[in-house]
């Protein structure tokens, strides 16, 4: 997958492509609709499959305050796109600049003009340009002035539940990650390098591959049973575990991060970039009284993880 980074500078090579357009946070089943749109689109075009986003994602520049959000990271989403065959990721930089063009500016520079994209396919409730002034009709009446298609996809419900970021960010608050699975089409995964921690799991039995979760929305805080991929290095391949997401309370920790443990696992992984996908919520985060306490309930987390994981 090839990765364009401004709208100003693209070759002929990635020019008159069919794309989707949106943020993709967490490329769920909704998105997953307009991504085979596009595919089926440029299937009969004989173009190349594109999707357009935006980095970093616009409400973090339009509402900086309003916290960690995503329910993944850059580097995330596009590898779930790459997985499921998007040749041209047109990950915009979403700056003042761009922000600040009108509908019709969007449409004729960005769309038209920049990318030379023959066809584009949203959902039905996607907003575009300055103050998210234009909506589909309007973007479906400036492809037939400038010569391209247009398709809008219709939302995706499940269960009575219309799909959405925050309904999935919400079934994560609240420690149901296969509901969010459900939503998503997959594992919610979290991704990134693993870090250097307090090496407190070593001395416990239990050494950990430590993650940030800078920037991230936090699921629910407590232990979860989890499948891992590794996705780089000399231990490159598949694993299960279980991982304690949250602030450590019997360490006091102050900043929450993602602790996994990877059964049947030797080696070292830092530097590593790890991919931790959430199956089931085991408990909440705990102080026990002593280390053997926790080492006592730590064997038993493990324990039920194997089950879970086995029958999964």
């Amino acid at each position: 997958m090839r990765i364009v980074r401004d709208y100003q500078f693209v070759t002929d090579r990635d020019r008159g492509a069919v794309a989707a357009i949106g943020n993709f946070d967490g490329v769920h089943i909704g998105h997953r609709l307009v991504i085979d749109l596009a595919r089926a689109e440029a299937a009969r075009l004989g173009a190349p499959l594109g999707l357009i986003t935006f980095e970093p994602h616009p409400r973090q520049l339009f509402a900086p305050a309003s916290g960690d959000f995503r329910l993944t990271n850059a580097a995330a989403r596009a590898h779930r796109l790459e997985k499921i065959g998007v040749e041209i990721l047109y990950e915009l930089n979403f700056n003042p600049a761009l922000a600040s063009l009108s509908p019709a500016d969007f449409a004729d520079k960005v769309l038209r003009g920049g990318l030379g994209l023959r066809h584009v396919i949203v959902g039905a409730d996607f907003h575009f340009g300055k103050g998210r002034a234009g909506g589909v009709e309007d973007l479906k009446r400036f492809g037939a002035e400038m010569g391209f298609g247009v398709t809008i996809a219709p939302l995706v419900e499940t269960d009575s539940q219309e799909v959405s970021s925050t309904a999935i960010r919400c079934a994560l608050s609240e420690g149901r990650p296969r509901d969010a699975a459900d939503m998503l089409g997959h594992w919610h995964r979290i991704e990134g390098l693993v870090i250097r921690g307090d090496q407190r799991g070593r001395d416990l039995g239990y050494p950990t591959a430590n993650m940030s979760l800078k920037s991230l929305h936090k699921p629910k805080y407590g232990v979860y049973a989890v499948l891992v991929d590794v996705l780089d290095g000399p231990h490159k391949g598949s694993y299960q575990g279980a991982a304690s997401l949250g602030m450590r309370p019997m360490f006091d920790g102050q900043e929450p991060n993602l602790e996994t443990f990877l059964f049947d696992f030797r080696g070292d992984l830092y530097g590593s970039e790890i991919s931790v996908a959430l199956v089931d919520y085991l408990r909440p985060e705990e102080k026990f009284d002593s280390l053997e306490a926790l080492i006592a309930q730590m064997d038993r987390d493990c324990a039920q993880s194997r089950d879970i994981l086995n029958a999964t």
